[in-house]
């Protein structure tokens, strides 16, 4: 069956509406939409495409429907379906990071976004054991998540070097050595070249701009232009790295603020890192209130969404050979390993600061260590907590209906 444009774009505009409950959610309702109710894509082909957006840097729900768009009508389509997967939860988070931003210290804000914060922790951990089902696959990948959670939480290695390093290594002990046979490319090499440069151009000429004028909206940019390139696995991956970046070395945000984005973009439609955009604004508005706050928003999004339509319009021509690349797979299952460790050291690392207000940094050679006083424990951050994995992992409650019970228990909790 054949898809108009303008029939492209109230399907998309219709899954970016809809499309809560993070990647997974977000992949079945596109395979709903695309593969059954509409006939436009084959199983085979949007399961090869699945595998293929994995292998990739950034969102790999946002560059699935990006793929979708491009096979439909080409650059166009990927354009309109990529654009309007995002814009409705980049919408709804801008306008939840500015209510934030002025009410966020009311007493009684505070304790809503506490109540978030907790069911954050359950949200992660549910994320990690999702993960964990999928990715460690015999006693090496085992391996691979220890060493990796450990190489983050305890010796302090920066992230980049663990997915580079889990990367490599799965290269190398791949089985087989050549490429399995697969159909030709859709495209050509002076094609490729054109369209790498041409997007390439997009994506970095506006930092090159900043560049010239200095100031935060350049190290915003240049900030999440590194990550663009370093989110494989999901949001979950790069968060932990990306939250103490932030908050220790750049000093935009705090823990908590941090922690808080990650909430609001959990409740939104849309891919989960568009907590860039909440990060982004509260940048700017604190380095110079509500104007510099959108326009550091607005790069944040540019700087991250970009990227991703470069690698589908360059690489998706060629997805027939990526897919077959044995040793490509081999790299993919190695950093979806390390993945699972870095996503317990996120749990673990946004447990701590939430549950306790005093964390000391102890170091024993090369070992790095935060360790809690325990009479700084927040019992009430506890059992909010214990309360969300209950009805989210236990009861299996939708992500909706554990945030707001948490919520509103926490403001209950206040005002008693």
């Amino acid at each position: 069956m054949t898809a108009s444009l303008s029939d492209l774009a109230r399907t998309f505009a219709r899954i970016g509406i809809l499309s809560f409950g993070g990647p997974a959610a977000q992949i079945a309702l596109m395979h709903k939409v695309l593969v059954e109710e509409r006939r436009w894509l084959t199983e085979k082909d949007y399961l090869s495409a699945l595998s293929f957006c994995m292998l990739l840097p950034g969102p790999e729900a946002m560059q699935l429907a990006t793929w979708a768009g491009w096979r439909l009508h080409g650059v166009k389509g990927g354009l309109i379906a990529g654009g309007l997967f995002v814009l409705p939860g980049a919408l709804v988070v801008l306008a939840l990071s500015m209510a934030y931003a002025a009410w966020g210290q009311l007493p009684l804000m505070q304790a809503l976004f506490l109540g978030v914060q907790a069911a954050v922790i359950a949200i992660v951990i549910e994320a990690l054991i999702r993960v964990a089902r999928r990715a460690l696959k015999g006693t090496a990948a085992y391996i691979i998540a220890i060493a990796a959670f450990l190489g983050l939480f305890v010796l302090n290695l920066p992230f980049p070097v663990i997915i580079l390093a889990a990367g490599i290594w799965g290269l190398l002990t791949a089985r087989g050595n050549r490429m399995a046979q697969a159909a030709p490319a859709d495209t050509t090499a002076p094609h490729t070249a054109q369209t790498l440069c041409l997007w390439l151009a997009v994506w970095l000429l506006p930092l090159a701009g900043l560049w010239l004028h200095g100031g935060l909206l350049f190290d915003v940019g240049w900030f999440f232009s590194k990550l663009a390139v370093l989110t494989f696995g999901g949001a979950y991956a790069v968060l932990a790295w990306m939250t103490q970046d932030v908050v220790a070395v750049q000093g935009w945000l705090t823990t908590p603020q941090m922690m808080a984005g990650l909430g609001l973009a959990e409740t939104t439609p849309g891919p989960l890192i568009l907590v860039n955009e909440f990060v982004g604004f509260m940048a700017g508005y604190g380095a110079g209130g509500w104007g510099l706050g959108v326009a550091a928003a607005v790069v944040a999004l540019w700087m991250t969404f970009v990227p991703c339509f470069l690698w589908i319009f360059v690489a998706a021509p060629y997805l027939s050979r990526i897919t077959a690349a044995p040793r490509l797979a081999g790299a993919l299952s190695a950093i979806m390993a390390a993945v699972v460790g870095v996503i317990a050291n996120l749990s673990v690392w946004f447990a701590l600061h939430l549950m306790f207000s005093r964390l000391t940094p102890q170091g024993f050679g090369p070992v790095q260590m935060l360790v809690p006083d325990p009479a700084s424990l927040n019992l009430t951050a506890l059992g909010l907590a214990i309360v969300s994995a209950l009805l989210l992992l236990g009861l299996h409650r939708p992500l909706w209906q554990v945030l707001a019970t948490s919520a509103l228990l926490s403001v209950a909790i206040s005002l008693a």
